[in-house]
Parts: C-alpha cells; sequence; structure tokens
C-alpha cells in the first residue's frame, strides 16, 4: 500500500474512530494496523480515543453484547409460597399415609428450586452441534500469521471473517463449520493453519409444561438436554408421570423420555437435545403399584403394562438376604371394588409371571432373624440378644460374672429361663438361681439350656439411686454452702449445668430400669400362657399378694411349691407373718360350677420345703402381715412438762398414762391454757378452711358484679370481702381439740382421752395477758387486772369500729372452749369478770354486708385458729 493510499485510509477513518470508537468493526481494525505506528499514535492522541483498545486482540475488539435477560416463571409472594409449601407437605404426608408409608420412586432427584443454566462453555461440544445466532467462534491462525479471533455469528446468520466479509454459517453443524473455516483460510493465507472452536453458546427458550413442579418458559443452553430442562423447571410433580417425558417440536411429538432408565440403568441415550421453541410435556402418572417388605427400595413404581411380579421386584432393587420369596402377598382390588390378598411364590416361574396391576401393593414376607441354634438374652443385661447355642451349655456359659454381665440395677439372685417345647411350641417358664448357677458352674443349679431358650434378667428396684453414688450430690451442697457468695457467676452455672445433667442421667436411668421390671418382662409371657391354655391344659398362672417385695401374676413354677413362688416373688418382706398364709383355689364341683376352697398353709414350713401343698392353676397367694407390724405410735409433749419430748404409747393408752411416763407438770404450768392438738382435726379444719375459700370467692364475685348497687359503699364492701378472703388464705389449720387438763390430771374420773398417732400436748407457762381481736380499734393483749370485764377490755382497745356486731362478742377461754357474754349463763352479762389468758373477739357485722351469712361463720374459724396457733407459738 502506497503512501497516498495509507493517508486517504487515514482521514476517510478518522470520523469513525472518533465518533465510533467503541463499536469498530474487525475490517476497520486491521486497515487501521496497517498505518505506520508513529500515525497511529498521532491520530489516537489527536481524537483522544485510546489506542491500546482500538489495536488490541480481535477479542477485545469484540463488541460486548449485554447480558441477555432470562424469563422466570412468575414467582408466588413468600407468604404465599410457605403456604403453598405447608400445604403440598401435608398432601404428601397424607399421600404416604395412604399407601402406608409408601413414597413414589424418583421425584426427588429432579426437585428443587426453579431456575435458569448460564451458557454452557465447559464441556465439549458435539461435532453435530447446529451453529446460530448467538454463538461465538474462536479461530486461531499461526504460520506466517499468528492472530487470535473471536468471530460472533450475527443475528443473519454470518460471521465477519477479516479480509474477507461476511461469511454464513448459520444452519451447519460444528464439524461443517470447522472444515469450512479451514478451506477459507488456506485458500485466503499461504502457510498459514486454523484451528476452530467454540467459545460462548447462544441460550434458547424452551418451555415446561404439563405436571412440571413449576411449568412455564425458561431460558437454557442450547447444549442442554430433556434432563437439563426437567432440573430448570423444579422438577415433575408426583402426579406427574416419568415413564412418559414427552419431547414435542412444532406441535409434534419427537421422541420420549422414561427417566426409570436414566434413574435405574443410568441410560442417556433417550435424553435428546434442545432447540429453540421445544416444549416438554410431563403428563399425568400412569398405572402405579407398591411393593414393600424385604426389597432394597420399598417404592411406589409407575408400571407399564403388562409388568409382571419379578419385573416389580427389579425395579425395587431385588430382594434381600432376610426376604422369604415363597410368602409374597400382593393386596389388590377386585371387580366388585373390594380389597384382596392373593399370594405369589417367587421361587416358581408361573410366581414369577403374575401381572402387577394399577393399586397392587405386594409385600416380600421376611425369615426369621435367626431359624435355630441360639438362646435369647433380654432385660437388664450389659449384652442382650440372639447368641449362639450348642448342645450342653449352661446358664454360666453366658453369663461368666454377675458384675460385668448384668446391668447395676439388676437382680442377682433371681432370672428365669422361657423355653418353647419344639413339637407342641408351648412356653413353660423355669425358675432360675442365678447367683448360686454362676458361682457354682456346672451344679445342680446351674441349668442346662436348650434351643431357643429366652433368658429374663429382672431390676431390683432396691439397687436403683435416684441420688448421686455415694453421696457426692449432698456432700457437693454441703461443700459450697455457706461460700455462695464468694462463688462467680460462671462456677454457679456449671453447678446447675451439671445438676442437669445429673438429673437426666437419673431419669434416664429409671425410665430404663421400669422396663426390666418383672411386671413388664413377665407381661407377654403371661399373655402367651393364658392365650395357650384350654381344657386339658390348665392356665399357668398364679398370683401372690401380701408382704413380699413383688406382689403380682407370675407364671407357675415347674416344682408347683410355695417356696419357689414367693422366690419368684423376690422374697417375704420382714413384716410378713410365718404362722400361715391362705391360699385361694378355684375348682369346679361335681355340677361343673367353679367354686372357691380356702386352704390354710404353714408359711414357716413351706419356706422350709417340708409343706406338702402344692400350687395349681390360678392360685391366688395372700401373704398376711404380721398386725400392727412398724406402727410406730407417738405423742410430742412440749411446755411446761417434766420431761418433755416425743413420746411412744402402747395401743389403747391415755394421756394421763404419759404424763405420768413424763413426770408430770411443772409448777409453773398453766393447765387451763394447754393446746391439745390431733392430726385428723387438723385435716378436718383444712378441708372446712378449702370449702370457706371457694365460697367466699364466689361471694365476692357477686358483690363485684352488683357494681354499684349498693351506692358508693360497695368498693368498701369489696374490700372488707377481699380482706377477709385474704385471712382465710393466709390461715393454717392447727387441730386443736378442747380438753380441761387439770381434769385429766387431778380427777381420775375424768372420761379418758385415748391417744392417736401425732397427737401433740403443749402445756403454756401461767399467763398474764388477756387479748383482744376482731373489730377493735386497736387490737392487741393487756395485763389482766383482777375484776375487770369483758366491757373494760374493750374499752382498754378503744372500743368496737363501726364494722362490729356488738351482739355477738364472745370470749375464747384460755382451754379454747368458746362463751357469749350476751347469752352465757356462765356469764350472766359483759360484766363478767375475765381470767388470765382469756381473748376477747369482736366479729364483723356481716348483715350490714349484703347479709352474707357466711362471713360470721368464716371470721370465726378464722379466729379460732388463730388463737390456737398463738398459743402454740407462745409457748
Amino acid at each position: 500500500m502506497t503512501l497516498k493510499q495509507k493517508l486517504i485510509l487515514a482521514f476517510a477513518f478518522l470520523p469513525v474512530l472518533a465518533a465510533h470508537a467503541q463499536s469498530i468493526t474487525p475490517a476497520q481494525i486491521e486497515q487501521f494496523r496497517s498505518l505506520p505506528k508513529a500515525q497511529q499514535e498521532a491520530l489516537a492522541s489527536q481524537y483522544g480515543v485510546d489506542l491500546e483498545q482500538i489495536t488490541g486482540s480481535a477479542s477485545q475488539s469484540r463488541p460486548e453484547q449485554p447480558a441477555q435477560d432470562v424469563v422466570k416463571p412468575l414467582q408466588e409472594s413468600e407468604q404465599k409460597a410457605r403456604e403453598a409449601a405447608e400445604k403440598q407437605e401435608k398432601k404428601d404426608k397424607a399421600f404416604a399415609e395412604k399407601n402406608n408409608g409408601l413414597e413414589p420412586y424418583g421425584y426427588e432427584l429432579f426437585a428443587g428450586t426453579p431456575t435458569t443454566f448460564a451458557p454452557v462453555t465447559e464441556i465439549p461440544v458435539p461435532a453435530e452441534y447446529t451453529m446460530g445466532p448467538g454463538d461465538v467462534l474462536k479461530v486461531q491462525l499461526w504460520g506466517n500469521k499468528n492472530q487470535q479471533l473471536e468471530l460472533p455469528v450475527s443475528r443473519d446468520g454470518t460471521i465477519d471473517f477479516p479480509e474477507r466479509g461476511p461469511v454464513s454459517v448459520a444452519g451447519l453443524t460444528f464439524q461443517q463449520t470447522r472444515d469450512y473455516i479451514n478451506q477459507l483460510v488456506s485458500e485466503q493465507y499461504i502457510g498459514v493453519k486454523a484451528a476452530v472452536s467454540l467459545g460462548e453458546l447462544r441460550s434458547i427458550r424452551v418451555f415446561v409444561l404439563g405436571q412440571a413442579r413449576t411449568p412455564g418458559s425458561y431460558s437454557v443452553s442450547s447444549l442442554s438436554t430433556i434432563t437439563n430442562a426437567l432440573y430448570v423447571s423444579g422438577g415433575i410433580k408426583k402426579t406427574g408421570s416419568l415413564r412418559n417425558v414427552q419431547h414435542k417440536r412444532d406441535g409434534k411429538l419427537v421422541g420420549t423420555l422414561d427417566l426409570y432408565d436414566l434413574l435405574l440403568d443410568g441410560d442417556t441415550s433417550d435424553d435428546a437435545r434442545l432447540q429453540a421453541g421445544d416444549v416438554i410435556f410431563v403428563p399425568s402418572v400412569g398405572p402405579r403399584a407398591g411393593i414393600d417388605g424385604e426389597v432394597y427400595r420399598p417404592a411406589l413404581y409407575e408400571i407399564e403394562p403388562g409388568t409382571s411380579l419379578d419385573a416389580l421386584v427389579e425395579l425395587a432393587g431385588g430382594l434381600t438376604p432376610q426376604a422369604y420369596p415363597q410368602i409374597t402377598r400382593i393386596e389388590r382390588t377386585n371387580e366388585n371394588f373390594l380389597r384382596i390378598i392373593a399370594e405369589a411364590d417367587l421361587t416358581e416361574n408361573s410366581g414369577k409371571q403374575v401381572r402387577v396391576k394399577s393399586g397392587d401393593r405386594v409385600s416380600v414376607a421376611s425369615i426369621a432373624d435367626v431359624t435355630g441354634q441360639y438362646v435369647e438374652i433380654k432385660g437388664a443385661a450389659t449384652r442382650t440378644g440372639k447368641f449362639a447355642w450348642v448342645p450342653g451349655m449352661r446358664v454360666s456359659s453366658i453369663i461368666r460374672n454377675l458384675d460385668a454381665d448384668l446391668l447395676d440395677f439388676a437382680d442377682t439372685n433371681y432370672a428365669a429361663i422361657v423355653r418353647t417345647d419344639p413339637e407342641t411350641k408351648r412356653i413353660s417358664v423355669v425358675n432360675l438361681q442365678l447367683r448360686e448357677a454362676v458361682a457354682s458352674p456346672g451344679s445342680a443349679e446351674d441349668l442346662m439350656l436348650q434351643e431357643k431358650d429366652q433368658l429374663l434378667f429382672f431390676t431390683n428396684t432396691g439397687k436403683i439411686s435416684f441420688n448421686l453414688p455415694g453421696g457426692q450430690k449432698e456432700g457437693r451442697q454441703q461443700q459450697t454452702q455457706g461460700s455462695q457468695t464468694n462463688r462467680q457467676p460462671e462456677a454457679q452455672n456449671r453447678d446447675i449445668s451439671q445438676d442437669e445433667k445429673e438429673q437426666k442421667a437419673q431419669e434416664e436411668l429409671k425410665r430404663k430400669a421400669e422396663q426390666f421390671t418383672r411386671a413388664a418382662l413377665f407381661d407377654p409371657v403371661l399373655k402367651r400362657l393364658k392365650a395357650q391354655a384350654g381344657p386339658y391344659a390348665p392356665q399357668q398362672t398364679l398370683r401372690i399378694s401380701g408382704p413380699v417385695r413383688y406382689p403380682g401374676e407370675y407364671p407357675l413354677p415347674a416344682t408347683g411349691t410355695v417356696k419357689n413362688a414367693i422366690f419368684v416373688a423376690g422374697g417375704l418382706n420382714d413384716s410378713a407373718s410365718m404362722l400361715s398364709a391362705e391360699l385361694a383355689r378355684r375348682y369346679t364341683d361335681d355340677n361343673g360350677i367353679e367354686q372357691t376352697r380356702i386352704i390354710q398353709i404353714d408359711l414357716a414350713a413351706a419356706m422350709l420345703g417340708n409343706s406338702d401343698v402344692r400350687l395349681q392353676s390360678r392360685d391366688r397367694l395372700l401373704i398376711k402381715s404380721i398386725p400392727a407390724f412398724g406402727a410406730n405410735r407417738t405423742i410430742t409433749l412440749a411446755g411446761e412438762v417434766r420431761y418433755p419430748g416425743q413420746y411412744t404409747f402402747r395401743q389403747g393408752e391415755t394421756l394421763r398414762d404419759v404424763l405420768e411416763r413424763a413426770g408430770g407438770l411443772t409448777d409453773n404450768a398453766f393447765p387451763r391454757g394447754a393446746v391439745f392438738t390431733r392430726e385428723k382435726l387438723r385435716q378436718l379444719e383444712a378441708q372446712r378452711l378449702r370449702e370457706a375459700e371457694e365460697r367466699l370467692q364466689g361471694d365476692l364475685l357477686g358483690v363485684q358484679l352488683k357494681g354499684n348497687s349498693f351506692g358508693g359503699e360497695n368498693a368498701q364492701r369489696v374490700e372488707e370481702v377481699q380482706g377477709l378472703l385474704e385471712d382465710v388464705q393466709s390461715s393454717r389449720p392447727v387441730g386443736r381439740m378442747v380438753i380441761d387438763l387439770q381434769a385429766v390430771v387431778a380427777e381420775t374420773d375424768y372420761q379418758a382421752i385415748l391417744l392417736q398417732d401425732g397427737d401433740t400436748l403443749n402445756v403454756p407457762t401461767i399467763p398474764q395477758a388477756v387479748s383482744v381481736f376482731g373489730e377493735v380499734q386497736f387490737p392487741t393483749s393487756h395485763l389482766h387486772s383482777a375484776g375487770l370485764t369483758v366491757d373494760d377490755y374493750l374499752e382498754r382497745s378503744g372500743g368496737p369500729t363501726r364494722q362490729a356486731d356488738e351482739e355477738r362478742v364472745y370470749v375464747v377461754k384460755a382451754d379454747g372452749s368458746v362463751m357469749l357474754p350476751e347469752k352465757s349463763a356462765w356469764f350472766g352479762s359483759r360484766s363478767q369478770k375475765l381470767q388470765p389468758g382469756d381473748t376477747i373477739i369482736v366479729p364483723i357485722d356481716v348483715e350490714r354486708l349484703n347479709q352474707l351469712e357466711l362471713w360470721s361463720n368464716v371470721s370465726q374459724i378464722v379466729y379460732q385458729m388463730a388463737l390456737g396457733a398463738a398459743a402454740v407459738g407462745n409457748l
């Protein structure tokens, strides 16, 4: 090119360079490169253009295409999506329950969130790939000319090849395009070779419709297949077919895809590539059949017409080693819409060829875990389960050490062997003296085991400790007592956390121990013994009650002795009477009527093995208790008693008898003020308090609901009732019984007071005060003065309040008795003189408060209990 031509080219290129520096074609760039470098720099500097941007590689000169907007399916709001997910979850759960927990096979593989695929550039492009707009060809030239080109396919299907112009490639396969470009390079350049590859690939729009999880239009890579589009759309609904996914183009069926080929065999031969505008249509699911039991993949499978039972088993992964193929149950619906059960033998060809129908549920049976040659250990043992049995095996062969082979809370004295007769399949129970068996291997107590024997080891409840071993917890509490103020909060939190862990451990220990009690382990044995009983095979059970360690129902011992039965029940308690026991036996008389016979047993002789009584079916053995065993009757004497303390009394002893044993009263004793309390009376008072509280709460509610019907005094009335209710709730029952202690001590003809367990007697010192309680201005106690009357003491307390009921003033004497001054002939009037220790009560005027008569009774109860408590507290 001459200098003149170059100048003409430069001046022709200047407007383009200035105005469209960012959109220069590769051909123009090549022309600009042919200029001398000095001219290139001068022109770029003159027009403020980045020379590097223009003269860079072809990959940099290619115009940057804006990111393609991907059309995604419309998304619901988060709340609606959450509700839809919860609704679908409920449907799936109901569907699984309806099908006995079986789930449709394969749907979880494609389940996901709808998205899109970015253009794929990391995988090899097949030679038959069809070129189209949006694809980018990478061409590397080497030899006499080295250059890297990136040639995008324009919308008209052409590429702009340098020094050649537009070249049409749309519709050609990738291999054809490669051959064509190699031919162009060889024709245009001498000594230059080309390597052609694909860069970015175009995106295509496809439709996923039918029973897809999220049907809609999706933008995917041009290399995408049917399965890629299914992943993009979030998978297939459980109502959609996995075996008939349809691929359509221009309204015509191009092909179908059976996803079971992919899931079961990894076969992708039918997974066709997609083109723009293709439709993947998922039809509704076809016939389904379920299979469970001893197969590797229990599930619901979509079956094709004519599927055999053997083919269904293959879909489920085949039979497990525990399968029993001779019994394969098929549950199906017949022509009358009734569920019926059929059986097939999969070891026979006829069984394998049985046709499976829609809605069938196949269950492959299981063989027994161990068919023979075993013994089984259950209960409180460190190693439970089945163990190999060999002829001649004894108990000591598998239980060698009681501490190592049994749990800490296990009963090491007794165990049971449940034995099954190999011919009749009937069970019996053999009792085992466990400690003797382990201590003396090969002895008579070390019983021989038979095939399929079950050894039951039980809990010894006396060994279960619900505190830390060795009193560690108590020791730690004592150690930290009084020093909590110096401890850091972190240390205290660690102690609390440790206590919580220990509590959980003890709760778990208790729960585990309860599983291995005699009642728990013997329950299935007793049920089977009862089930196998018949007219000529009586029920081999008995019941033991009374002071034995574990009373209840037990299998009848094989020996039939009373001693062995008591051994099974854990032995006798120390309260058992050895004189006699009672055996209730059911028998049938000559008329065929069942009767009961009572048999007296010498228990001492029976425990020595000298009794000839043998236990029979359904016997009930009653062990009698020693009368009044462990009864510890005590009375507490306090106050002015010569020798106070807690005294044990005999049956029928009186209060005078115990006082004589305690040395009588002291010289400072005030017998008229003695407080004698009894537990039964305290319980009765507590019940009266509860009833009064319930009724007061109802009355209070009634006053509050009436609102202003009482005028301005209603709020005051409500407050007064609430105060009385609080008094009732804060009162504590004492259980005082009024007695004349002076007469008890001095008069022999006074009514004897028979003692009961828990009685207490508090004898105060000689008092000097008279108390005034209730509706007075200043409730208090006054020093007793001879000659003062009720009115005098009321006046000293400021007189009655406005709420006082002066007509019902009463006096509680020091001995607890109550006198009414206005009505009592003993008083005559309120001018009667009082004695030390007396208490004056001025009750509330309940008639003024809506005539609630209950309040008067309640106030008396409260005051009486308060006086009793005060008398006890003042000792």
